[in-house]
């Protein structure tokens, strides 16, 4: 996926960010939320790193939350590895000497839906950009088929318009199989030269996916059974935990970590303890990885794995 001229630094992730918000609210009333403060505390020692966060709450939506991170005036480094399936570490992305933005968006539902999680992760340097756009499921869809065709059967034609059809988005490689049940039939996972062409295909994306979640909302039906909630709230919980043990930022980013549920990470995901009780960092670098997509156009998982 080439063409356009080189892009750099200086993307507009602020346009896809103003999109999010103008539809949002085209839809719902939105309310700043508490989280917002915490983000006064993230510092950075680097004076060309200049970060921007907002956050906010609506009638279905327990928190919409956005961090923008644009980092100038270092050396060009070319990017080649993914430290976990999302992005890098929010504190690996602060010692990097190179020119870069990142995105990091998400919308999570109140605990009385079980809607998918919207993600929008994408970090770009000079020479390419790294990203991950799904609506995360709040439950694995290679379990729960029920889960799966209530959220994703109609909506598979996405993934076919941005990667198989129109060859726009390749897969991006190996994915462990642990990280992978976080990820949807539609994800775009994958990496591809900076260009102001292929950023503006990944706007029209970001676009598309936005307005199916609002959708998807829309038509949401709010929950009643306590016991149902209760298990939402746990999912829900269970995600932002996995994607906390793998970062920092974790009072903005991971909002609910401390107050959804009272689980901790090995709670979640015993097999990833030491004999002393401590977390094993290395654990999702081992196991079965997908280096193709593993879902066919009807969003049927077939797992094409290699050890």
């Amino acid at each position: 996926m080439s063409g356009g001229g080189s892009l750099g630094v200086g993307l507009p992730y602020q346009k896809f960010v103003s999109f999010a918000l103008e539809e949002t609210r085209l839809r719902s009333i939105l309310t700043p939320h508490p989280s917002q403060e915490k983000f006064k505390f993230i510092k950075s020692n680097d004076d060309n790193t200049v970060f921007n966060a907002l956050s906010f709450s609506a009638p279905k939506i327990r928190l919409l939350r956005n961090l923008t991170i644009e980092k100038k005036n270092a050396f060009q480094q070319t990017m080649t590895h993914l430290a976990y399936s999302r992005l890098l570490p929010f504190s690996t992305i602060l010692m990097m000497h190179i020119p870069m933005q990142v995105l990091d968006f998400a919308a999570f539902s109140e605990p009385e839906y079980d809607l998918p999680i919207f993600c929008a992760n994408v970090f770009t340097t000079p020479a390419q950009s790294i990203v991950v756009l799904d609506l995360n499921p709040l439950y694995d869809t290679t379990i729960h088929k029920d889960y799966k065709d209530k959220y994703y059967k109609k909506i598979m034609p996405l993934a076919q318009k941005y990667s198989e059809k129109m060859q726009l988005f390749p897969w991006g490689g190996k994915i462990t199989s642990e990280s992978l049940r976080f990820f949807s039939p539609i994800v775009i996972w994958t990496i591809f030269e900076s260009t102001e062409r292929n950023h503006h295909v990944l706007h029209l994306a970001f676009m598309d996916y936005y307005k199916v979640w609002l959708e998807l909302m829309d038509q949401a039906i709010k929950e009643n059974n306590k016991v149902t909630i209760a298990r939402n709230r746990e999912q829900q919980h269970k995600y932002l935990t996995w994607r906390a043990e793998k970062d920092l930022v974790m009072e903005f980013l991971f909002e609910g970590v401390n107050t959804l549920g009272t689980k901790s990470f090995l709670d979640y995901f015993p097999k990833y303890a030491r004999d002393d009780g401590s977390v094993n960092k290395k654990r999702s670098m081992i196991g079965k990885s997908f280096e193709t997509r593993p879902w066919d156009a009807n969003g049927e998982f077939f797992g094409d794995a290699e050890a």
